[in-house]
């Protein structure tokens, strides 16, 4: 027996079985979180677990497309690792899942297949208790009767609107013989109704559309009609977001003038041009359809950029080497209120220091531009320093810009052989045009520029002297418009270029080299140095001629990986291009070669390995962007 007494709890004491409690909860949690002796020494393979057992595997007996897709969209694939899965709920599920194989089959166009289900105990089998063999034999596809189109609304009344409705029925991708399916019948009523929304008719909307299968004939009768919504023109802009600058550099960036035709496309450029300005940050175009149609208000929300910016950038290209640049930017000058813009760039081949001055566009688009460069790069087996100073007027249109404008030119060549320094004052004219279908990443279209220009060199004799030259560039797709956008974008596309030029003036007469040709690199004889290909002199020494020609052919095609479309195409082509300072003396030189694109976030990415038959050497060629 123990005999309990009441003690006085004193201070002290109480502090001292608040100590050990703690200490033993301590203790406990350790000893909780130690494993024992024989956890501890066990073997990795002891304490491994053991493999879940699933409860079926799939096997799927069908043409190679058909079999994957159905292994990736098979609802039966998710029960897999029920572990707990008897006879009885197999059962229910592979009647559940032949249903859904001919659901499936049905979106590919196979509305009478024969389909066999059947369940194996596999005993042997370490991963799974039963195998699933699905035997599919689709038999023949339906394929497309008749396809009728309609449309309600204004645009069946307004024969302005012929055009539009004749593009939509000429573009529909469904046409009569051809497969139906599910992908292909959702993906032309999408292409439908964007040409019925782009133009005019912003609320379009399909109002019925039907797919009569008849699964006896293996035929499939299709029917959309399309609702237009009432025509809607253009009112005023609605701008939000400015301080900067005033309501009527937006207007005249945008040119949306009130009472035309809505267009999407010219949204969406009006929209671009704003963005590209440099003016702002973040721009969104877009047209209030609550009010009245013919006078639509266009409402512009913008950001404004900052005033001035500076931008440090690092890159490398095969024809210049590793480059550094520093940009300066100033959105609106004092006193004048033109923009300026300020650009060091250093690489292997060329160093250069410029600024540009442009005023902001008047009511038609024109803008007074002024410029200065000081450049020094090697051109062909010479080493030139060069000013140039210009000023002028430029117009960007929509498809056309144009150029006017004054230069002088002073080049001071290090080569032996050629003038030592010349200078020449010129006017020029400069027209240039694209009409290409999709930018950055063309796919069909044409660009074509064209430079005149006429002046007088300025040295000790006076001479006068005429300077062209002309750049042309076209994408020809190899399919033709019945075969459908998918086939034209898989059977790829030739790519055509050519550029010539050429200046008259007396056979002694001093031109600036920077008024002469040099070709060669990257974007123009591949297979060369950049701007290696010219005259040759009677030293040896390669300058810069007075006559150009350049041919390019190229065939770029896409890479399908798994039936899919992917963001890489190959190319294999061949270039050849002459300089010389008469006509009768051009002789090609010629690179032949292959590579690749892809489609990256900033642009191109153009990667090429070319041969130069005249060099004999294969050279590594890269450029990033698409621009003419």
């Amino acid at each position: 027996m123990y005999a309990l007494r009441k003690n006085k709890l004193t201070p002290k004491l109480f502090l001292w079985s608040v100590l050990l409690v703690l200490m033993a909860g301590f203790a406990g949690a350790l000893q909780a979180q130690t494993p024992p002796a024989s956890a501890a020494t066990a073997t990795p393979a002891t304490a491994a677990p053991t493999p879940t057992l699933l409860a079926f595997d799939i096997e799927i007996q069908a043409p190679p497309v058909i079999q994957a897709y159905l292994q990736r969209h098979i609802e039966l694939q998710r029960y897999r690792e029920l572990g707990d899965l008897d006879a009885s709920e197999l059962a229910r599920l592979l009647t559940a899942a032949e249903r859904n194989v001919q659901d499936l089959l049905g979106t590919l166009g196979y509305f009478s297949p024969a389909i066999q289900l059947a369940a194996h105990d596999t005993p042997q089998n370490p991963k799974a208790a039963r195998r699933v063999v699905i035997t599919v034999q689709p038999g023949e596809p339906v394929k497309i009767s008749d396809v009728t189109i309609e449309f309600t609304g204004p645009i069946s009344q307004n024969d302005a609107t012929q055009d539009q409705r004749t593009a939509i029925r000429a573009t529909w991708a469904l046409r009569q013989g051809m497969t139906f399916t599910q992908a292909d019948w959702d993906g032309a009523k999408t292409q439908a109704l964007r040409l019925l929304i782009g133009q005019r008719y912003p609320t379009g909307q399909i109002l019925s559309s039907r797919a009569d299968i008849d699964p006896d004939t293996k035929t499939a009768r299709l029917s959309v009609t399309l609702d237009s919504g009432p025509a809607y023109r253009l009112g005023l802009m609605q701008i939000s977001g400015t301080q900067r600058y005033d309501t009527q550099l937006v207007t005249r960036l945008a040119r949306l003038p009130p009472g035309t035709d809505y267009s999407q496309n010219q949204m969406l450029e009006a929209q671009q041009r704003l963005s590209d300005s440099g003016f702002f940050d973040a721009v969104f175009v877009s047209l209030d359809t609550s009010g009245d149609p013919m006078a639509a208000p266009v409402l512009v929300q913008l950001r404004e950029a900052k005033l001035q910016k500076i931008v440090l950038g690092v890159g490398a290209s095969t024809d210049g080497g590793a480059r550094l640049s520093m940009e300066h930017l100033h959105n609106k000058v004092p006193g004048i209120g033109w923009r300026a813009a300020s650009k060091l760039s250093l690489d292997r081949a060329t160093r250069s220091l410029g600024t540009e001055l442009t005023a902001p566009p008047d009511d038609t688009g024109w803008r007074w531009v002024t410029s200065v460069l000081f450049q020094n790069q090697v051109a062909g087996s010479a080493e030139v320093n060069s000013q140039r100073y210009r000023a002028g007027r430029t117009q960007i249109g929509e498809r056309i810009d144009r150029n006017y404008y004054l230069q002088y030119d002073r080049a001071k060549v290090s080569g032996a052989g050629v003038p030592a320094t010349a200078d020449a004052l010129s006017a020029n004219y400069a027209w240039t045009q694209r009409n290409f279908d999709l930018l950055p990443f063309p796919t069909s279209g044409y660009g074509l520029g064209a430079e005149l220009g006429g002046g007088v060199t300025l040295g000790s004799s006076k001479e006068p002297y005429l300077r062209a030259q002309v750049r042309w560039l076209a994408l020809w797709p190899l399919a033709g418009e019945q075969a459908g956008m998918r086939a034209s974008m898989r059977s790829g596309r030739l790519a055509t270029r050519a550029e010539g030029g050429m200046v008259l003036a007396r056979t002694g007469a001093d031109l600036p080299s920077t008024q002469l040709f040099l070709t060669g690199g990257d974007t123009s004889v591949r297979g060369y140095a950049y701007r290696s290909i010219g005259s040759e002199l009677a030293n040896g020494e390669i300058a810069a001629g007075r006559y150009l020609a350049v041919g390019s052919v190229e065939w770029q095609r896409p890479i399908v990986i798994n039936d899919k479309l992917t963001d890489w195409e190959s190319a294999v082509f061949l270039d050849a291009g002459a300089v010389a300072d008469k006509p009768s003396a051009l002789r090609a030189q010629v690179g032949v070669g292959a590579g690749v694109r892809w489609k990256s976030p900033v642009g191109p990415l153009q990667i090429d390995l070319a041969y130069g038959v005249a060099t004999q050497r294969v050279r590594l060629h890269l450029s990033v962007g698409f621009t003419f």
